[in-house]
């Protein structure tokens, strides 16, 4: 399924930067931001609308309420297995 027209997803670098690592943390919550050894983040008109974040011993998937159904979950959770290997 393809992302909708105005949405990408990319794969910060890690450390994640300060706005990103604010994001991530509102999506996942319960996620170790600052400690984390993957992500990959869905960006729609500039603000963080989906996260998927992995680090040692878990990992974590969301996407705003809004936006879910529209494929951007495969698509994160395909940038991130991408970026393991």
């Amino acid at each position: 399924m393809p992302l909708p027209a105005r949405v990408r997803v990319t794969r910060p670098p890690l450390p994640l930067a300060p706005a990103l690592r604010v994001a991530a943390a509102r999506l996942c919550p319960g996620a170790p931001v600052d400690a984390l050894a993957g992500a990959a983040l869905a960006i729609a008109g500039g603000a963080v609308i989906g996260a998927a974040l992995r680090w040692e011993g878990g990992a974590a998937q969301a996407v705003e309420t809004g936006w879910r159904g529209r494929g951007i979950e495969d698509a994160l959770q395909d940038a991130l297995t991408a970026a393991e290997t």
